[in-house]
């Protein structure tokens, strides 16, 4: 009973029951979106969005935005994708991908720590740059006739049906997950993000944590456009491209509160899956996938909202129960004095 009263209390409960009913209704609307290589897949499928979602809640729970994942999955792709095209080592495109997504995300570190330049501004800058360079590093045309061993590995299994991205992409969010629960330095990042004067009053760097945040957003970005770019087998010039609502739809719906300071990079990965099912769940329901995005967005625009309305809430009782107590204390010296 203990165990069930503290799952409902987590952040991730929420979206853990909302993923449940959602394929438990899509189920009961078409009973062959139950099997298990249908579910299975919806996890496979989420691999490239649970990477994505997972690096942007390092920023997010830092209070902070990064509207520039997309380009910077899509950079990193193109890259990586161009090393392997040209015969080079599957190590050093990795290598060169990873580098290039820790490079955007110190610049975007910098400019929102140390120039206190608004998130939303300076990221969706960054962004209008990738977003051109990738243009030039391309010359606008796709990069494909990759290595046929590269491209397979996205198909290939390693826990029953799971491929093996999604094992690697889950085990990593684990990790990571544990190290912003349960270690001292890994919750700066809530810290940082629920109090910025407090954690900096009692020590935390929160520069160097805003920074690394940032850093650790694009490097997660590019394990994603690796990821992509094995499932897809090519690279446009507009890979990723909107891919960021989704990302942070995904943390929404995780838990991961925009305003900083609460959430999990697991509840990010279960609204990973929520995110990346909707194309199949449409077609399973017999609607297009055309209706993706417009559901994305809407369902954005709804979880902040309530989220908001909620917070507000919260607020105001913990406003009315401060005044309360306060009156009541000075109720009590008074009558402590008359007497």
């Amino acid at each position: 009973m203990n165990g069930l009263k503290k799952f409902l209390k987590a952040r991730e409960a929420g979206s853990i029951i909302f993923l449940i009913l959602l394929f438990f209704i899509v189920g009961c609307m078409n009973p062959a979106f139950l099997k298990p290589a249908s579910l299975l897949a919806c996890l496979n499928d989420s691999v490239v969005f649970t990477l994505l979602a997972a690096g942007i809640a390092f920023v997010i729970l830092t209070g902070e935005i990064d509207v520039s994942i997309g380009a910077t999955l899509g950079m990193s792709a193109a890259i990586a994708a161009t090393i392997l095209r040209d015969g080079g080592n599957w190590g050093i495109a990795l290598v060169a991908a990873l580098i290039t997504g820790a490079l955007i995300g110190l610049v975007n570190g910098w400019g929102v720590s140390v120039m206190n330049i608004p998130s939303l501004i300076f990221t969706l800058g960054v962004n209008g740059v990738v977003r051109g360079m990738i243009y030039v590093f391309t010359k606008g045309a796709w990069v494909e006739n990759l290595p046929g061993e590269f491209t397979k590995l996205a198909n290939v299994m390693l826990v029953g049906q799971l491929t093996v991205f999604y094992v690697i992409a889950i085990v990593i969010v684990l990790i990571c997950n544990y190290i912003t629960k349960k270690t001292k330095r890994g919750r700066y990042f809530t810290a940082v993000g629920d109090n910025i004067s407090g954690a900096a009053l009692v020590g935390i760097p929160t520069t160097k944590t805003k920074i690394l945040a940032y850093v650790l957003c694009g490097v997660f970005a590019s394990l994603a456009g690796m990821a992509y770019t094995s499932r897809i087998g090519f690279v446009t010039p507009i890979a990723g491209n909107g891919y960021e609502m989704k990302a942070i739809a995904a943390c929404v719906l995780g838990g991961v509160a925009l305003t900083g300071g609460q959430g999990s990079l697991f509840g990010a990965a279960i609204g990973a899956i929520i995110m990346s099912s909707i194309s199949r769940i449409l077609i399973f329901m017999g609607f297009s996938s055309d209706y993706d995005n417009t559901i994305t967005g809407v369902m954005l625009i709804v979880i902040v909202v309530v989220t908001t309305v909620m917070q507000n809430r919260e607020i105001v009782r913990n406003h009315h129960d401060m005044l309360l107590a306060r009156t009541n204390k000075e109720e009590v010296k008074k009558e402590v004095a008359e007497a």
